[in-house]
């Protein structure tokens, strides 16, 4: 994620998808409703079953997630009117159980539930703020594979997040967009939406035909696999085969451009653009696969089965954001924005924070991705660009001293300046310590080991002291914790 400077005007720092994976998942719940059902009270709660809890505890984000179970698989069904900004969905989640649960919580901001079954059989439903807390017929065991279906419809919202910036379900001038960092993306599907649970998605969205008989586009995360003409409707399915954290999902609906093309020859690329974004965004398509390729040898291979970009035209909305795949854009980008969001799908997409807390790990490193940029374009070097955001001369440099990059003080300051350049500042001085054989062997090897997995700030640290054979407490005492801007070294 980048948001926008009010100087540059660019955005910058301040189990299984297959439809016989549902079935063999639910002919394994069924099985085990019996198997598994253990002593039970009056009212089918096995004895010594609780609740998952509301939450998973983050420190910055505290209500967000929830305990109890870990979701595989999102099986998203979405009828979609642009002209009434209208959404009905089901959602078919398969999720394995972490205790004996009396019931549990899923993550849904507005719209209305309509009925919700968990092993097929009719579930008590109860709304709590922005949590569904679903209470199934009878006890889901501990490690019970198990699947719950949602069905609800309503106008999805847009919310103010807690820095300010919009997110959810927001209109655009031809359709809508659905952004989801860091909560936007309970507006638009019930779910476990905190990034330490990924899961797979298969998301079907149907449309009709706009004003002048043209069917709208659909745009998601992953491959297009399959799209139905009903002849007033079409319907698109798009399948994420690689885990995804909820806040990365994504659904764009109006009328875009579409170019395809390839990196490295194997990799399928698929960009979207606005066409009133078209004359501006006319490198993205190149871009692509040229910044693919260039991260490929410094990063490790690309971990996703296709790429793309999403160049929407939403003006106001101030940032762009990783979405899995395809990054999305509210303007047509600069080289360095379209760097730092291709950048995420290594760092924060593949490898996501554990926490939010950790995000630094992600910016961070994808704002240092713009820098190695530029040096390899022929601008400034590494060094000089340390230098000026040292100096605050640089126009992202603002407010970076504010806190120490891993230790945001709330939920609305986790895209703040500090967490972006002094993150970015904080990997410059690694490759410092280590040379630059160590540091991108370092890179190679973190997206390698945590590769579609969730990682954090001990880890990471961990890792640069044992491929370096270095002791970097005080570097990252100095550079990573300590609230003060560190003198000259």
């Amino acid at each position: 994620m980048k948001p926008r400077t009010a100087t540059d005007h660019r955005p910058r720092s301040t189990a299984s998808g297959t439809r016989s994976g549902w079935a063999s998942a639910a002919a394994l719940c069924l099985v085990m409703s019996t198997a598994c059902a253990g002593p039970a009270t009056g009212d089918g709660t096995a004895a010594g079953a609780r609740p998952g809890a509301a939450g998973v505890g983050d420190r910055l984000f505290p209500a967000l997630g929830n305990g109890g179970y870990d979701v595989t698989h999102y099986g998203l069904t979405l009828d979609y009117v642009p002209e009434t900004n209208h959404l009905k969905g089901t959602a078919v989640i398969t999720a394995r159980a972490t205790q004996d649960l009396s019931r549990f919580d899923l993550d849904l901001s507005g719209l209305r539930v309509r009925a919700a079954t968990v092993h097929g059989a009719k579930a008590h439903v109860a709304r709590s703020g922005n949590e569904l807390v679903v209470t199934p017929a009878r006890t889901v065991r501990n490690d019970e594979v198990f699947t719950t279906i949602v069905t609800y419809d309503g106008t999805p919202r847009t919310i103010e997040g807690d820095d300010g910036g919009l997110e959810g379900w927001i209109e655009t001038d031809d359709g809508s967009t659905a952004l989801g960092e860091p909560t936007g993306s309970m507006t638009w599907f019930p779910g476990n939406h905190h990034p330490s649970d990924k899961a797979t998605y298969d998301i079907r969205v149907t449309v009709p035909k706009d004003e002048e008989g043209d069917f709208y586009d659909v745009v998601s995360n992953g491959e297009l696999i399959a799209e139905e003409d009903r002849g007033g409707t079409v319907t698109r399915h798009w399948r994420t085969e690689e885990p995804m954290a909820g806040y990365l999902a994504h659904v764009s609906v109006g009328h875009f451009e579409i170019h395809k093309g390839w990196a490295h020859g194997r990799l399928p690329v698929y960009v979207a653009v606005d066409p009133d974004e078209s004359e501006d965004a006319g490198a993205v398509a190149k871009l692509v696969p040229e910044i693919i390729d260039w991260a490929d040898e410094r990063f490790g291979p690309y971990p996703f089965s296709s790429a793309g970009a999403v160049v929407d035209h939403l003006p106001g909305l101030d940032y762009a954001l990783e979405t899995q795949t395809k990054p999305y854009f509210a303007e047509a980008p600069d080289e360095a924005l379209l760097v730092h969001e291709l950048a995420h799908q290594w760092f924060g997409n593949s490898v996501t924070p554990r926490g939010w807390k950790d995000m630094w790990l992600s910016e961070g490193m994808a704002t240092y991705a713009e820098w190695l940029w530029e040096e390899d374009q022929g601008g400034r070097s590494t060094d000089e660009i340390f230098e000026d955001f040292y100096d605050g001369t640089d126009a992202e440099a603002e407010g970076i001293w504010a806190f120490p990059p891993a230790d945001p003080p709330g939920g609305g300051r986790v895209s703040d300046p500090p967490v972006y350049g002094r993150g970015a500042m904080v990997m410059h001085k690694v490759r410092e310590a280590v040379g630059d054989e160590a540091f991108f062997g370092i890179l190679r090897t973190w997206t390698r080991q945590h590769r579609h997995g969730n990682a954090d700030t001990r880890q990471f640290v961990a890792l640069c002291e044992s491929r370096s054979g270095k002791d970097l407490t005080e570097l990252f005492g100095t550079w990573l914790f300590n609230k003060k801007k560190p003198a000259r070294m």
